[in-house]
């Protein structure tokens, strides 16, 4: 009986994992206005999308110490069909600005973009990393 409820428990875990959406896993921003560039973990948060910044990297490219590692980058985003994500804010620390944001996801890039009142930033591409 044990291990029928372990497997039982298994397969469950394992259907989970399965039917993770796309927009999960690690991204790598572009630069920034100072050429500073991080991974951002996306993963659910509720029924909606949040990503943390994981890890900073200097324009060198070499990873750098932040006080932003940690906080919370990308909050509220919504999936809303054919790789389109939206309703979320974005956090861009170089302008310590938060914008209403949507993504574009295909294949192993995202396209970011986002607004404050009527001034609109890309946010460019992000390029998974895992």
């Amino acid at each position: 009986m044990k291990k029928i409820v372990f497997a039982g428990l298994t397969l469950v875990a394992m259907a989970g994992a399965a039917f993770a959406d796309p927009l999960e896993g690690t991204w790598q921003t572009k630069p920034d206005d100072n050429g500073n560039f991080g991974y951002i973990q996306v993963a659910p948060c509720g029924d909606k999308f949040c990503g943390v910044l994981t890890q900073s990297f200097g324009p060198d490219g070499k990873p750098m110490a932040s006080d932003n590692i940690g906080k919370q980058i990308i909050w509220n985003m919504v999936a809303q069909g054919n790789g389109n994500y939206g309703n979320g804010k974005i956090w861009a620390p170089d302008r310590n600005k938060t914008y209403d944001s949507k993504l574009h996801l295909e294949g192993n890039t995202l396209s970011v973009s986002g607004c404050v009142f009527f001034i609109c930033r890309d946010g460019g591409t992000w390029t998974r990393v895992n």
